[in-house]
């Protein structure tokens, strides 16, 4: 009965919710479940649990406040209008002058107006479960890591740098999974007769799906970026299926058997359920994944990248100032001029 229960588990929480069973979403012009336009997914709501939470599911009230207490007196602070005749500030963190370009990422996520401890929610931990023991070793890559770590990359040379360090791609924000972030976490979904197109805020990533049962046999060659994706409708519900995945595309260390199902479903005028079910027989023993929601957004603004950026430009110059002695391998602070 267990083994039983154990296989059956990932479908019970691939399950439209019933909370969202007496809703009808609208329908567009193609007779399709309307599920477009502006969405974002920023929260206080991690993707992987925090042990403190056990196997709880759900926040308590007091939780709750103890996270979003003074959370728009915060805002509102941090996004003051900036006085154009103070001139440029002495030290200003990644973001800009005030918090409108980063984002009000002040609430818990919810689902079913639930306050979620994780968006990941079987294993009943709310974490990637461990790797097996005879699984594949962990590949590593400079493009696979979000920023500089220390298995992964050096200031050697624009080519030892991260994938989105360097404007190629983000993987956590353009998935599959789509996990959610600090900032730039705004999505545009197009829907047309023969495919959905979903625009990501960071790097202006774009996932194109064909509404397809078949896959593009060349992908197994070519592993583009975002993987290889079909979709199709079921009901009220866009099913995104996504296989042979980009090598240097970092999920867990996942094979290239990494398979991940995807389902989109209108669940209010201003929520969309996203469920995603991840599968590796090589590195995990059972499937995972979890469920949040997304909430409508202002809108997808610019990301400019390149424009403008002197990051990677200054970070290889102090790798250039630490060959010649300039300043100690440990500095990670350029002297002033």
């Amino acid at each position: 009965m267990k083994a039983r229960l154990l296989l059956i588990a990932p479908v019970v929480a691939f399950a439209p919710l019933a909370f969202a069973q007496n809703y009808e979403p609208p329908r567009n012009a193609m007779g399709q479940p309307d599920i477009s336009g502006a969405w974002t997914n920023e929260s206080l709501t991690r993707f992987e649990r925090s042990p403190r939470y056990g196997e709880r599911l759900v926040m308590t009230p007091e939780e709750v406040a103890q996270l979003e207490g003074g959370a728009d007196e915060r805002w509102e602070e941090a996004n003051a209008p900036t006085d154009p005749e103070e001139g440029a500030p002495e030290f200003a963190r990644v973001g800009g002058y005030n918090a409108y370009w980063v984002g009000n990422n002040n609430r818990v996520g919810r689902v079913g107006g639930e306050p979620r401890t994780s968006h990941i929610t079987y294993p009943a931990d709310g974490r990637v479960p461990p790797r097996k023991a005879d699984a594949p070793p962990e590949q590593t890559s400079p493009l696979q890591t979000i920023f500089f770590t220390a298995d992964v990359g050096d200031l050697e040379s624009h080519d030892t740098r991260s994938g989105a360090e360097r404007c190629i791609f983000w993987p956590s924000h353009a998935g599959a999974v789509m996990r959610a972030a600090a900032y730039n976490a705004n999505y545009q979904i197009t829907q047309g007769a023969d495919a959905v197109a979903i625009n990501i805020e960071t790097i202006h990533d774009t996932r194109i799906i064909p509404l397809t049962r078949e896959h593009n046999a060349a992908s197994a060659v070519t592993r583009p970026w975002m993987g290889d994706s079909i979709g199709w409708y079921e009901g009220d519900t866009l099913v995104v299926e996504t296989i042979n995945f980009h090598p240097d595309q970092y999920f867990y260390y996942a094979s290239e058997d990494l398979k991940v199902t995807e389902r989109f479903t209108r669940v209010a005028d201003d929520r969309l359920l996203y469920q995603f079910h991840v599968e590796d027989p090589l590195v995990w023993d059972e499937p995972w994944g979890g469920e949040y929601e997304f909430t409508t957004s202002d809108g997808v603004h610019e990301y400019a990248c390149h424009e403008g950026n002197y990051a990677l430009y200054n970070a290889l110059r102090i790798g250039r100032m630490q060959d010649a002695g300039v300043i100690s391998a440990d500095n990670t602070q350029a002297p002033r001029d």
